[in-house]
């Protein structure tokens, strides 16, 4: 495979992950791109690559979606996505998924904290399946058509890892 840039990796990952999950949401949900999360004052505000919405979820006033209408959040990596973590732990988003095409692998995490951080994490190397658990449903996600990619400038070795508590 010739070299590819992050944001054409970043492209690929995002329209396969978001066609396989609104294949399987059958209109109990909706997974949005590029959806404003309300996160906790002082945060920065967070637009993740693709958001799952709760069935029934809308924005408020200002286009934000609260952290209680989204059941998952998935990322590319980049650079601070452990900052971005926290925020979503904090906000009570349940499920956070970094997909790292560096590492060819994701990482699943589950159990959020309030004071930040989420208590548990799965790495699934590509070319399995991520069982992504939503409220009251389990997704399926096939990485094996997932590109890996060179490292992400600027995203170190641990970026979006780190990020479970002790």
């Amino acid at each position: 495979m010739s070299e590819v840039s992050p944001d054409e990796l970043r492209r690929v990952v995002v329209l396969d992950a978001a066609a396989q999950i609104e294949d399987q949401l059958g209109g109990h949900g909706r997974v949005l791109s590029g959806a404003v999360t309300d996160v906790p004052a002082g945060a920065p505000d967070l637009i993740p690559d693709l958001t799952v919405t709760a069935p029934g979820a809308e924005p408020d006033g200002r286009g934000r979606y609260a952290g209680r209408d989204v059941e998952a959040v998935l990322e590319v990596a980049r650079p601070h996505l452990a900052e971005a973590a926290l925020a979503y732990a904090r906000s009570g988003i349940p499920l956070y998924v970094v997909v790292d095409p560096a590492a060819a692998a994701c990482t699943v995490h589950t159990a959020p904290s309030a004071d930040g951080g989420y208590r548990e994490a799965e790495r699934v190397p590509f070319g399995n399946d991520l069982f992504l658990p939503l409220a009251g449903r389990t997704l399926v996600l096939r990485t094996d058509e997932f590109p890996a990619g060179p490292p992400t400038p600027g995203a170190g070795p641990d970026a979006g890892r780190g990020i479970v508590d002790g």
